[in-house]
């Protein structure tokens, strides 16, 4: 390939993560109060994994990517939160887990990224179709839900980044 090409196929590809990453839509999200959709899809070693399995538990469903720039940086982030609230009895749940949804297409990079960046979980799967991502109505990455141990939305996007996500979490303890 000539230099020209693989220029071009760099700024593509540099502008498709760009797009995905910050794009805006004008698609109204879930509102909060509202039941979480269910999420069935596979896990890194080929299982299927349910949200819903994780009822009775506070749950943040977290949509990222592998070559999303944010969703890595945000990462340490939810590793922190997790490390500090999985064993935390909430108003309305018993203990915190993350259930990360995945919107990579290279399952290596997806798996990769999970060790690298030390997301010691266990609830991972893989959104290749992009369904779970549609039917949360997620416009852009990285995005997440909080889930009461009903299942119900108490939370979302920019009250779940950064320090925002432990705020929300210390207002939810008992």
């Amino acid at each position: 390939m000539k230099k020209s090409g693989i220029l071009l196929l760099a700024l593509v590809v540099a502008f498709a993560c760009y797009a995905l990453c910050f794009r805006q839509d004008a698609t109204t999200p879930i509102p909060q109060d509202a039941t979480a959709p269910e999420i069935a899809l596979v896990s890194p070693k080929g299982k299927t994994l349910k949200l819903s399995s994780l009822r009775g538990k506070m749950v943040l469903v977290d949509f990222w990517a592998s070559w999303c720039g944010p969703c890595r940086k945000e990462s340490p982030n939810v590793v922190e939160a997790y490390q500090k609230y999985s064993q935390k009895d909430f108003k309305n749940g018993k203990g915190f887990e993350v259930f990360s949804v995945s919107l990579d297409r290279d399952q290596e990079a997806w798996k990769q990224a999970i060790l690298a960046d030390h997301l010691n979980w266990k609830y991972h799967v893989l959104d290749v179709q992009g369904l779970a991502a549609a039917n949360y109505q997620v416009a852009t990455i990285p995005n997440a839900f909080l889930l009461d141990g009903n299942g119900v939305i108490v939370a979302s996007g920019a009250q779940l980044r950064g320090l925002n996500l432990h705020i929300t979490l210390d207002k939810l303890l008992k």
